[in-house]
């Protein structure tokens, strides 16, 4: 007698299925791919955000310096206004001064412009009183 093979029993159609099929592999690519755009794009956009700010805080340092030198002069400004060179490190600024009077005479605005270039953005601005009196 001849020995007979072992069928299955149950129907073929309802036996577990194993691994994933073709789309699903495709599908659940396509999400990874767009997760992964997402972060490429946010991680973009802060290396971005992270150089303007260095560049804004360089200019508030370079407007600061303006005003403490004035200070450090012990001089009354004259009225007007002048423009020069401020550069911090690699980055090209350039500081306005302004001076203007005030309703006491003892006592003038100082306004500092710091732009990035000589027709660049405005990065910062700071406004001061200067003494007459030492």
């Amino acid at each position: 007698m001849t020995p007979r093979l072992a069928m299955p029993t149950g129907n073929l159609g309802t036996m577990a299925q194993q691994g994933f099929s073709l789309i699903e592999v495709l599908v659940a690519l396509a999400i990874v791919a767009v997760a992964l755009a997402a972060c490429m794009r946010a991680t973009g956009q802060m290396a971005d955000t992270h150089a303007q700010l260095r560049n804004r805080s360089l200019a508030l340092v370079s407007a600061e310096n303006v005003l403490a030198e004035l200070r450090a002069t012990r001089t009354y400004p004259a009225l007007g206004s002048q423009r020069a060179p401020c550069p911090q490190g690699a980055l090209v600024l350039v500081c306005e001064r302004e001076v203007s009077g005030t309703a006491n005479n003892a006592f003038r605005q100082v306004t500092v412009r710091v732009t990035e270039g000589p027709d660049g953005p405005l990065l910062a601005e700071l406004r001061s009183l200067a003494s007459a009196w030492p």
